[in-house]
């Protein structure tokens, strides 16, 4: 199973300088996005974006795919490495980036695309199991691809699977997943009969009459403890005479 590469998209983020003195809330009350970018060569430097074009990239490229920062210092490389939410608004309220180097490797988690259709599924009634949605990489920037591609189409037999193994990497990248986790799997359907049964209803009846049998045991247990205390507490009013 061998998968083209699509050529990647570009993405690009202007990006305004940030006076770290001016309170986020006020920043982000005016239209704006708080973020910053650092890297390994690259200081960390507070800059502020516009919240609709974040958001579009972020959509569309994730946090593996490169993204280009126009800044006071010139374009960089970048990726998105962290996102801090509202948690009341659920929207974005503060960016990290991290700056890349050209000739430095880069761990990613990159998402896996499914396309095409099952013939187990289509014929034999087999149920698509899709284990994971994301495999980890390692490549150099310029070789990130934005998205890995998993053609289900192979999947011919019951109980067949694809493995990180079996999907195609572009030229540079290296695959960190282990090449023996499966990624998806055909399960067989449950038949009818294979499906549990709910409990049968209660005999009431039957709890009625354990509930009485019990109630009258622990009555006659109260009874025959009645002369016993008594016999007691007349041999105790002896003593006291």
């Amino acid at each position: 199973m061998r998968l083209l590469r699509i050529l990647e998209p570009m993405f690009e983020l202007k990006t305004e300088a940030r006076d770290v003195k001016v309170n986020p809330k006020i920043l982000r009350e005016k239209g704006k996005l708080p973020a910053v970018f650092y890297g390994r060569k690259e200081k960390s430097t507070p800059v502020s974006l516009n919240p609709i074009d974040f958001k579009k990239v972020w959509k569309e490229a994730g946090e593996s795919s490169i993204v280009t920062l126009k800044t006071d210092k010139g374009e960089l490389g970048a990726i998105i490495h962290e996102v801090q939410f509202d948690p009341v608004k659920d929207e974005p309220v503060h960016v990290d980036f991290y700056i890349v180097e050209q000739d430095k490797l880069i761990e990613v988690e990159v998402p896996l695309e499914f396309i095409g259709v099952s013939p187990a599924v289509n014929d034999l009634g087999g149920v698509l199991v899709k284990v994971l949605h994301e495999l980890e990489i390692e490549a150099l920037p310029k070789d990130l691809p934005h998205s890995l591609t998993a053609d289900i189409s192979a999947l011919a037999e019951l109980n067949s699977h694809i493995t990180a193994g079996d999907i195609s990497l572009p030229s540079g990248v290296r695959l960190k997943t282990k090449e023996s986790d499966i990624v998806a799997l055909i399960s067989e359907a449950r038949k009818e009969e294979e499906i549990e049964k709910p409990p049968e209803a209660l005999d009431m009846s039957a709890i009625e009459v354990e509930k009485r049998g019990k109630e009258e045991i622990e009555g006659a247990e109260a009874e025959s403890a009645v002369p016993a205390t008594e016999e007691k507490e007349k041999k105790e009013e002896k003593k006291e005479k």
